[in-house]
């Protein structure tokens, strides 16, 4: 009594699959119904030997695309790392004014960590971006944040000469420790490429 059931049911599935070349019943009695590729709409019609309707699994709109993450940092380009030197370093110096009321200990503190982020997210043929933009990025930070004592241009030129000499020990230690890590990098990345 499943025989001709099974039969019609073939018969149904084949003339509702999609264009393209066709799947040929295996040889089992209850397992013959076809079941309609990924593309195809399920037809409600279609029952299988125990009255279930095929069943279909969402495909995922995520899946497959792209590659997976891995657990690397996201690397900065010369332009990236100039951005990033700039917008850190004027936003730990405007945190440093708007707390203390000038340019301090923060100011220094916040100017190492970028510094240090900077060395170690720059790509590999922008290394050279990384202790050059972070000096950039303190003295804008003082010609733009640091309170002056005089208005006008003279006053901000004299304000900027004075921060850099009082802060020259916290903009040092920020370029140093990037140029150390910058070169080690370089060095380590030397060497794995003669290895190879």
């Amino acid at each position: 009594m499943i025989g001709p059931y099974v039969g019609r049911v073939e018969q149904q599935s084949i003339r509702t699959q999609p264009p393209g070349p066709r799947r040929r019943p295996s040889a089992g009695g209850a397992d013959r119904a076809a079941v309609p590729g990924p593309a195809a709409p399920v037809d409600s019609r279609l029952r299988t030997a125990s009255g279930q309707a095929p069943v279909r699994r969402p495909r995922l709109p995520w899946a497959g695309r792209g590659r997976e993450r891995s657990g690397r940092p996201a690397r900065l380009t010369a332009v990236g790392t100039g951005v990033a030197a700039a917008a850190g370093t004027l936003l730990v110096a405007g945190v440093d004014r708007a707390l203390f009321g000038g340019l301090g200990v923060l100011f220094g503190l916040g100017y190492l960590v970028v510094c240090f982020q900077l060395a170690v997210r720059v790509r590999y043929p922008d290394l050279p971006a990384a202790p050059i933009s972070g000096p950039i990025a303190f003295a804008l930070a003082l010609a733009l944040l640091q309170p002056v004592s005089s208005p006008g241009v003279t006053g901000r030129v004299v304000g900027l000469a004075s921060g850099l000499a009082v802060r020259a020990g916290w903009l040092f230690t920020g370029t140093g420790l990037a140029t150390v890590i910058v070169a080690a990098r370089f060095v380590a990345q030397r060497r794995v490429r003669r290895a190879r």
